[in-house]
C-alpha cells in the first residue's frame, strides 16, 4: 500500500467545502475505500477532504508570500509609458492584493459564526480592466459563487475605513486618487506581510474554536443534578414500597440511618460487577473497531455482550437450583443501592483525577469547560482505559444493563413468595419478557452503541457511571417493584394488545436503528442504494428515506411504543409505574432539542433541507 501524503496527527490546510478558504487542520485518518482524508477543525468541526483539497502548511505559506510578492513587468512598463492609465492600474492591482487577502481571510458562511469578527472591509465599485490580473480572486468566472458569499458577509466598518493601517489585512477599497499614494500604501503592506509571523501571514488559519456549549442548565445544573438525582432515586424506592404509593402520600417517611447500609449488600455489587468484568475481559466474541477518534486513533472493543448474557444467565439459574434466595435483592433493594451509588461517586472521582493528566485529544468537547463541578458530572475523558479495559464501553452494557435482568427476574420471584402464587402473574411475565427482550438485543447489536452519542461524543463522568450503575438497575426496575406489593391481573384481549403494541415498537426501534449503523459505517453498501439521501458539506449525507424519511428520530418513536407496553401492565391505579415512561418523554424532548442544534451547527443548510423533507420529529403528524 503507497505511503499517505498527509500522516495522521499532522497539521496541515485544508480547503473548506464550497469555497477557496483554507484552514488550519489537524489530519485524524484516511479512507482506503473513499480516498477521502478525516480532518478536525480548531473548533471541533470534522469534516472528509480530498488529497487536492489539502496542503501542507509550508507551500500554503510559500503560496500565500508568493502571491504577495508577485508583480507583472508588463504592468510596469505599461505604467511609464501610459500615466494616463496609472490611476486604473494601481487601483486594480490593490484591488487583487486586497481581493486575495480576503480569500483567505474572510469566513466562510458555513463556518464558525465567530469567525465574523474578522476585520471588515468596504467594498467600493472599481473601474474595469479587458484582462483580468492574474492574482485577482474576483474573476466573475471562476469565483462568482464565492464573491457573492464574501459580498454578504463583509460589511461597512466605519473604524476600518477610518483607519485602515492599524491592523494587518484592514484595507481600504475605494479608487485612489493618487498613484504615489497608492504605490505608497502598497509598498507598505508587502512589508507588514513579509515582517508578520506565519500565522499573522496566514491571517485567519482557522476557525476560531467555539466555547463549549453546557448542558443540562450549565454549571448551576450540574451541581443541581448531582444531589438531586440521587435524592430523587431514593424517593422512588421509599415511595414504591408504600401500601398506597399515591403522591398523596408525600412525602414517605426516611428510615433509619442503618438501614441503607449493609457490607453483605456491597459485597454483592462487587462480586457482580468483577464477575462482568470477568467476562468482558475473556477472549470470546468479535473484536470492534470503534469510530475515528480525534486523535486519529480507532479503539477496539472486546463486544461480547450476548455470551455474558447467557453465562449470567446461567450461573443465576445454578445458584437457584442450588437453593440461593434471590428474594433478598427486593428485600435489601435500599442497600443494594446505597452500594451502587459508593462504587460510582468512587469511580467517578477516578475518572475526575485521572482526566486531568490526560492530553487534550483524549477529553471530550463538552465536558473540558474548566469548570470542575460541571467538568465531574458531564466528565471529561472521552474513553478513559486501563490498558486494554474500556471503563465506559463496560459500564454501558454489561453490570447494570444484565443487572437489569437480574433484579427483574428476583421481583418475580419475590411475587410469587408475596402474593403466595405457583407462578408469577401474567403482568410481571410481560414485563419480564419485555424488559429482558430489550437488553438482549442490545447485547446481541452491541457493536452498534459504538457510533451512538454516549460512545462518540460524550465524556465518562458522574452522570454516566451514575446512570450505568443507579439509574438504569434500579429505576428501570420500576415496573417490576411496582407489581410486587400491587398485582395487576390482565384479561386475555388487553394482553394481546400490549404485546402487538411491544412487538410493533421493537421492529420500528430496531429496524430504524440498524439503517443508521449501517448507513453510518458504510454508506456505500449496495444494500442501502434505495436509501435517499441529501449531500452535505462534510462530505457526509442525511438518510431521508426508510424509517429515516418518516419521522426524524424513529428510534425514538420505537422506544416510545416500547415504554408504553412496560407501563401498561401495571394498570392506571398508581402515577409511579409511569415514571419510566414520563422521564423517557423528558429525555427524548432533550435529545431532540439537542441533535437538532447539534445537527444544524455541522451540516448548517443542508440541515434546513432535511428538516423541510422530513417535517415530523418523533411522532408523524403530532409533533
Amino acid at each position: 500500500m503507497p505511503s499517505l501524503k498527509y500522516q495522521p496527527g499532522e497539521k496541515v490546510m485544508g480547503r473548506w467545502p464550497g469555497s477557496s478558504l483554507y484552514y488550519e487542520v489537524k489530519v485524524l485518518g484516511f479512507d482506503s475505500k473513499s480516498r477521502l482524508y478525516t480532518v478536525i477543525y480548531k473548533d471541533g468541526t470534522e469534516l472528509e477532504l480530498k488529497e487536492q483539497d489539502i496542503i501542507s502548511y509550508l507551500s500554503f505559506q510559500a503560496r500565500t508570500r508568493s502571491r504577495s510578492n508577485s508583480r507583472s513587468p508588463g504592468r510596469r512598463r505599461s505604467r511609464s509609458r501610459s500615466p494616463a492609465r496609472t490611476t486604473r492600474r494601481s487601483s486594480s492591482r490593490t484591488a487583487a492584493a486586497a481581493s486575495a487577502a480576503i480569500t483567505e481571510s474572510a469566513p466562510s458562511s458555513h463556518g464558525d459564526a465567530k469567525l465574523k469578527r474578522a476585520p471588515e472591509v468596504k467594498l467600493s465599485p472599481l473601474p474595469q480592466e479587458k484582462k483580468p490580473t492574474e492574482n485577482s480572486s474576483n474573476n466573475k468566472h471562476e469565483k462568482k459563487e464565492e464573491n457573492n458569499t464574501a459580498s454578504k458577509e463583509i460589511q461597512p466598518d466605519a473604524k476600518a475605513e477610518a483607519d485602515p493601517e492599524k491592523n494587518l489585512g484592514r484595507y481600504n477599497l475605494r479608487r485612489r486618487k493618487d498613484d504615489g499614494e497608492a504605490k505608497a500604501a502598497e509598498a507598505k503592506t508587502e512589508q507588514q506581510v513579509k515582517e508578520a509571523k506565519p500565522s499573522a501571514a496566514l491571517a485567519v488559519t482557522g476557525p476560531t474554536p467555539a466555547s463549549p456549549r453546557l448542558d443540562f442548565g450549565g454549571k448551576i445544573g450540574a451541581f443541581f443534578w448531582t444531589l438531586f438525582l440521587p435524592a430523587w432515586v431514593l424517593f422512588l424506592l421509599l415511595q414504591v414500597n408504600r401500601k398506597d404509593p399515591s403522591l398523596a402520600n408525600f412525602p414517605p417517611p426516611l428510615p433509619p440511618l442503618q438501614s441503607f447500609w449493609d457490607p453483605q449488600a456491597l459485597g454483592f455489587v462487587v462480586l457482580w460487577i468483577l464477575f462482568q468484568a470477568l467476562l468482558y475481559v475473556l477472549p470470546v466474541g468479535k473484536l470492534s473497531e470503534g469510530v475515528l477518534l480525534r486523535s486519529g486513533r480507532r479503539l477496539k472493543y472486546r463486544t461480547n455482550g450476548f455470551f455474558a448474557v447467557l453465562v449470567s444467565a446461567a450461573v443465576v439459574a445454578a445458584a437457584v437450583y442450588q437453593g440461593a434466595d434471590l428474594t433478598y435483592i427486593h428485600s435489601h433493594f435500599l442497600q443494594l443501592t446505597t452500594a451502587s451509588f459508593l462504587i460510582a461517586m468512587l469511580l467517578s472521582i477516578y475518572l475526575y483525577v485521572r482526566s486531568r493528566s490526560t492530553s487534550p485529544d483524549e477529553r471530550a468537547l463538552g465536558g473540558n469547560s474548566g469548570n470542575m463541578i460541571y467538568d465531574f458530572f458531564k466528565g471529561r475523558e472521552l474513553n478513559p482505559r486501563i490498558k486494554e479495559f474500556d471503563l465506559k464501553f463496560f459500564c454501558e452494557m454489561r453490570p447494570g444493563l444484565i443487572g437489569w435482568c437480574l433484579i427483574n427476574f428476583a421481583m418475580a420471584l419475590a411475587e410469587m413468595k408475596q402474593q403466595k402464587l405457583d407462578a408469577p402473574s401474567s403482568s410481571m411475565i410481560l414485563v419480564n419478557v419485555f424488559q429482558l427482550l430489550y437488553v438482549v438485543d442490545g447485547l446481541w447489536n452491541e457493536e452498534a452503541i459504538l457510533t451512538t452519542m454516549d460512545l462518540m461524543h460524550d465524556g465518562f463522568g458522574y452522570m454516566l457511571a451514575f446512570g450505568d450503575l443507579v439509574w438504569v438497575p434500579f429505576t428501570y426496575t420500576l415496573q417490576a417493584h411496582y407489581l410486587v406489593s400491587h398485582p395487576n391481573p390482565l384479561s386475555l384481549p388487553v394482553l394481546s394488545a400490549i404485546v402487538i403494541l411491544k412487538l410493533v415498537g421493537f421492529y420500528i426501534f430496531r429496524k430504524s436503528n440498524s439503517e443508521k449503523n449501517a448507513f453510518r459505517r458504510n454508506p456505500s453498501d449496495p444494500s442501502l442504494s434505495h436509501l435517499k439521501t441529501i449531500p452535505t458539506a462534510t462530505g457526509k449525507s442525511l438518510l431521508v428515506s426508510g424509517w429515516w424519511g418518516v419521522v426524524r428520530h424513529p428510534n425514538y418513536l420505537g422506544d416510545l411504543i416500547m415504554a408504553l407496553a412496560w407501563s401498561l401492565p401495571c394498570g392506571f391505579s398508581h402515577i409511579l409505574p409511569w415514571f419510566y415512561m414520563i422521564y423517557f418523554i423528558i429525555l427524548l424532548v432533550h435529545r431532540d432539542s439537542r441533535d437538532m442544534n447539534e445537527c444544524r451547527r455541522k451540516y448548517g443548510s443542508a440541515w434546513d433541507e432535511y428538516c423541510r423533507t422530513v417535517r415530523y420529529r418523533i411522532i408523524p403528524r403530532v409533533y
